[in-house]
């Protein structure tokens, strides 16, 4: 059993980890806007040609075991590689084609949420009331960053059944994987898990291709004339999908699912300051005030507990 010192630090360091992960993954929008924009990659590209590298880098160094321990396992990071790769991916991506961006940042951001109901209800675990209050106070606040630019939420039903689906795959993988990290290891899990993904996206991106006749973009990576396309996405591999999905596995281990996925919040917070940085976007008050709500709301979710147990017992006295 660790000691409390040992605890408290290696608690440290998991929502350190949270941290960059989120951060990382918040600026994988500028880099995923530029391949698309002057690449012309497509979305169904984009994810298959991402974590198929990011696959067999990690292949190099876990190839000697390739199966999972019996076929319960298996089927288990199956469900991770749909939930937490194409679908989730697929689904956010179709979605931003049926309505508007705010909507699927805001509906995507609901997936904390939907990992605490279903750790509540199905599961019965107990869910702090300062893990649900910090996250709507943050949740308020990831409201604010993506309306502050003058958008406003207009219902728009196919797109956002498709983000609130994206968000609830999230969710479902973030409980799934939880019943995987004890026994096996962090790239284990992150290399079955991108395996999965990339095999189930793999039909789509080849229907894609014949029904529209367009070329295959992958070539374009080693244009020398266009550097920037290798450079971001070889951010995107390295960063936001090998290394960040080894750190979030290894953060569930220590924190907990719920725990961790309120560190999703940050991400539109991120890309808001790196949009006024590298893309000379204004921040708008609202803006500030997202800001200082989503930061709070971590805060609270982490250091705001309830003991109903000794209150009651100080009313006794």
């Amino acid at each position: 059993m660790a000691s409390p010192i040992k605890s408290k630090y290696m608690k440290a360091i998991a929502h350190l980890g949270a941290l960059l992960t989120a951060s990382a993954w918040g600026a994988s929008f500028l880099c995923t806007k530029v391949l698309m924009i002057d690449g012309g990659f497509t979305p169904v590209e984009m994810y298959v040609y991402r974590f198929a590298m990011a696959y067999l880098l990690l292949l190099v160094f876990t190839f000697r075991k390739i199966l999972s321990n019996n076929w319960r396992d298996e089927a288990l990071f199956l469900l991770c590689g749909v939930c937490a790769g194409s679908l989730y991916f697929i689904t956010e991506n179709y979605a931003l084609q049926n309505t508007s961006t705010a909507n699927v940042s805001l509906l995507g951001s609901i997936s904390p949420l939907f990992t605490a109901a279903i750790m509540a209800l199905v599961f019965r675990t107990k869910v702090g009331a300062g893990v649900v209050i910090g996250s709507i106070v943050a949740f308020s606040g990831v409201a604010c960053v993506i309306f502050s630019g003058g958008d406003g939420f207009v219902i728009k039903p196919t797109g956002d059944l498709l983000a609130l689906s994206a968000s609830l795959s999230w969710a479902i993988y973030s409980i799934a994987v939880k019943r995987l990290i004890p026994t096996y290891s962090g790239l284990f899990i992150t290399r079955k898990l991108f395996f999965y993904g990339v095999v189930t996206a793999l039909p789509l991106l080849f229907w894609q291709q014949a029904a529209t006749g367009s070329p295959w973009h992958l070539r374009l990576l080693f244009d020398i004339s266009h550097p920037q396309l290798l450079l971001n996405f070889l951010f995107l591999v390295v960063f936001c999908s090998l290394l960040a999905y080894l750190i979030w596995n290894e953060v569930m281990r220590v924190l907990g699912p719920v725990a961790t996925n309120n560190y999703l919040y940050l991400q539109p917070l991120v890309t808001m300051i790196a949009a006024y940085f590298v893309l000379g976007e204004k921040i708008f008050p609202l803006g500030y005030v997202g800001c200082l709500l989503i930061i709070g709301g971590l805060v609270l979710a982490d250091k705001l507990k309830f003991n109903p147990g000794r209150q009651a017992q100080r009313r006794k006295m």
